[in-house]
């Protein structure tokens, strides 16, 4: 358990750092480029996040099967078979997903993208990088997926602080010395993109266990792992349709300014994501290999201690990041324009993100257990809701009328699909799972950001005095999740326990 405690810090200070580097510079990439071109940037995001179809659910059926196999004796050439058969399917599908992008580029530029202070030309040769950046970044999920199933979630954590790191700070000095361009702002990219999976590549095969044998493409690893592969397929494809519908539209219904605001209302939301990608990057290879040893009693309490530690994270950041979004955008960006044009659509984006986040232990107990039929189910009902309101709404509100429906999806998650896991899995404790992981946290933080939501509201003047109370604030509203959660409560009355007998 030690070592699960490790690579939950592990990433957290990764998954931390990453965010801040990428969160922190946001502002002085709209100076230097134009609001217009961060539109661009966040169009690439939502082109990345497409092509994530594309992994087929390699990177998580590599994930699972090297954290059961190495839970195995006698098994290290079925795991260098495995990545090395992966490792070929993924290379080849990036050389697909960069033409495509190239290939795509006049079309996206002249009939999709609506640009006014950017050329068509500047826009084209820009969407034509995109492809350069997504192809390099894209088979470094089978490599860190490979790294977090052999639990070297430390060393994949090192490398993501450096390279995010050099990402950022190379990307304000290429801006501000050399040419602030969104040409240089994508070369960059790509230069650590590719820099980052060579890297990555390198430290999981010298992570792998050793063997005789030379690994080697096996048809027979790709028979054995394509219905869980299969599966995690279908999964991705009906959570990007969810997860990107709102960004597609928005691309195509918006003006580039206003679908930048958008963007940065969704950047906003995904601060909630630092948080949750760790827990779950953690628990999941645990879940899987305790589910292979058919240790339940463990599996069960793990369960609700993770889905508790996430509530306790994850509430608090929501509660904090919804109420005062108004205030969080004016002093990360400095513009009021774009603190009102967007923090109504970031207050909405955080609560469904939020909502989203908190079914994260669920799924990984589902795919630990190799079962990913519900997750499909139950996301193309969603679709069938998702995708005609979310164009009436989009097309008639933008992006606000976008961010409710994203939270309306969510809340039913949380609501209806969680009921349909437990009839299956770790039966009888779905009442704990409402009432202890999830209920207690949120009663802590939401009364406690209330009642700071009346005192502070239209007191935020000076950039210093607006900080320092937002940290106060945002202090509280974790201490009051902290104290009210069974998981920290306990540890608590332990601490004082162990300090009072002295």
């Amino acid at each position: 358990m030690s070592q699960l405690k490790h690579n939950i810090i592990a990433n957290f200070l990764g998954r931390g750092w990453a965010s801040v580097m990428s969160l922190a510079f946001v502002p002085l990439y709209i100076k230097f480029m134009g609001i217009e071109a961060y539109g661009l940037v966040g169009f690439s995001a939502t082109i990345q996040a497409l092509s994530g179809l594309f992994d087929m659910g390699l990177s998580s059926t590599l994930n699972r099967e090297l954290a059961i196999l190495s839970a195995q004796e006698g098994k290290q050439k079925d795991s260098r078979d495995l990545v090395r058969t992966l490792e070929v399917i993924y290379w080849g599908i990036t050389s697909i997903i960069g033409l495509s992008i190239f290939l795509l580029s006049p079309f996206l530029a002249q009939s999709w993208i609506k640009s006014q202070a950017l050329s068509k030309e500047s826009v084209q040769m820009a969407i034509a990088l995109m492809g350069l950046v997504i192809a390099f970044n894209f088979p470094f999920s089978l490599y860190s997926g490979g790294l977090l199933g052999l639990q070297r979630q430390v060393l994949l954590n090192g490398i993501v602080v450096s390279m995010s790191t050099l990402r950022g700070i190379g990307m304000i000095l290429i801006l501000w010395l050399v040419s602030p361009t969104i040409q240089a702002f994508f070369i960059w990219q790509a230069f650590i993109s590719v820099t980052q999976t060579l890297i990555t590549f390198f430290f999981l095969w010298r992570s792998l266990p050793k063997s005789q044998i030379s690994a080697k493409f096996s048809k027979n690893t790709w028979l054995r792992i394509w219905r869980f592969s299969a599966g995690m397929t279908g999964i991705t494809l009906v959570s990007l349709i969810l997860m990107q519908t709102d960004k597609i539209l928005l691309s195509k219904l918006l003006p580039l300014k206003e679908f930048a605001y958008y963007n940065l209302a969704a950047t906003v939301a995904s601060g909630v994501t630092i948080v949750i990608y760790p827990v779950f990057t953690s628990v999941f290879p645990k879940f899987s290999e305790l589910v292979s040893r058919k240790e339940e009693e463990k599996l069960t309490q793990l369960y609700h201690k993770s889905a508790q530690l996430l509530s306790v994270l994850v509430i608090p950041l929501c509660v904090t990041l919804s109420l005062f979004s108004k205030d969080i955008l004016m002093l990360w960006t400095g513009d009021p324009v774009i603190a009102q044009n967007a923090h109504v659509i970031a207050s909405f984006l955080v609560i469904g993100t939020s909502l989203n986040g908190l079914m994260n232990i669920p799924q990984a107990l589902q795919l630990a257990y190799g079962w990913t039929e519900l997750a499909i189910k139950i996301n193309i009902v969603s679709i069938a809701f998702l995708i005609p309101v979310m164009f009436l709404l989009a097309n008639r509100y933008g992006g606000v009328g976008a961010s409710i429906v994203w939270l309306i999806l969510n809340a039913s998650y949380v609501l209806i699909g969680i009921r349909f896991m437990h009839t299956r899995l770790l039966k009888g404790e779905l009442m704990t799972w409402y009432s202890q992981d999830i209920l207690r946290p949120l009663l802590g933080s939401t009364v406690i950001g209330f009642i700071f939501a009346i005192i502070f509201k239209g007191s935020f003047y000076n950039l210093s005095v607006n900080l320092f109370s937002l940290t106060f604030v945002a202090i509280m509203i974790f201490l009051g999740s902290f104290i009210t959660t069974p998981l920290t409560n306990i540890s608590i009355k332990n601490f004082l326990a162990k300090h009072w007998a002295r």
